[in-house]
């Protein structure tokens, strides 16, 4: 099926989009993107999303010539044109061809339309398994396109039997590598405050459990928790059930995660009607 993107100036099909070899976002790794999904054709949060998305060039100093009612403009036509009733949307803003092949230049910037898989019915059922990692991303409040390492790590969370890994620092919690982290200890959730990717689910499940504390939190309290899960575009709002060999709670997802996703549903459903 033919799909189309849209490419620095225009839409076109998305298998002619071309970046220059050259360009720092492939030869030094920098970048942006963001990525978002709609849901019965309405591209979710989509003021979020672009907020985040246009900060990001500013703090990395890339050049973006769209401002977000052009961006809101376009992505809704490539939603009409690729019939994209429920996938993903995925916006790149590379470092450009530079000429001394290091400082960001005029930027690449592309908008692509993609089929979307959730997790299964079985990971929210029984829950996933995380690994914990010593790691803090790089610049961490920002979108960048550099996944070098978790990439590079998956294999061994793969063979483990993980879905992703816990990132933590002197003895800290941050982040997975694609998903923000939730505890619950005696009814009370809590999520890191520092060395974050600030999510846009995060944001919304902070206004459906107004009282979660946004603060520091140990791995020990991780691990010592009553429930444990995920929050991310792509996993919306999945239950974690054992990081490493240890088993978090009782060994299956908790009331207060079941609430959540349920709360969650609630909200993409009235947003999409």
């Amino acid at each position: 099926m033919k799909t189309f993107c849209f490419a620095n100036s225009r839409i076109i099909e998305s298998d002619k989009a071309q970046i220059h070899p050259m360009d720092i976002g492939l030869i030094r790794g920098y970048g942006i993107f963001d990525f978002f999904r709609t849901s019965n054709y309405c591209p979710l949060f989509l003021n979020d999303y672009l907020d985040r998305f246009i900060r990001s060039a500013e703090k990395t100093h890339l050049n973006l010539t769209f401002n977000k009612a052009e961006l809101s403009q376009i992505i809704h036509e490539l939603v009409e044109k690729n019939d994209l009733k429920n996938g993903g949307i995925r916006m790149l803003l590379s470092g450009g061809v530079s000429e001394n092949h290091f400082s960001p230049t005029k930027s690449s910037f592309f908008i692509f339309c993609e089929d979307l898989e959730f997790p299964s019915e079985g990971k929210y059922e029984k829950g996933v398994k995380l690994l914990a990692l010593e790691h803090i991303r790089s610049i961490a409040d920002i979108k960048t396109t550099n996944y070098t390492f978790p990439v590079w790590h998956s294999n061994i969370w793969k063979k483990e039997g993980a879905e992703d890994v816990l990132y933590h620092m002197n003895g800290e919690i941050s982040e997975s590598s694609r998903s923000n982290i939730f505890i619950v200890k005696e009814g009370k959730i809590s999520t890191p405050s520092k060395n974050i990717l600030h999510g846009i689910t995060r944001k919304r499940l902070l206004e459906l459990a107004p009282d979660t504390e946004v603060r520091n939190i140990t791995l020990q309290e991780v691990l010592d928790s009553d429930e444990v899960f995920m929050s991310s575009t792509t996993k919306k709002v999945l239950p974690v059930t054992q990081i490493d060999n240890r088993i978090i709670g009782n060994g299956s997802p908790g009331p207060i995660v079941k609430k959540l996703l349920e709360g969650f549903a609630e909200m993409e459903q009235k947003i999409s009607v």
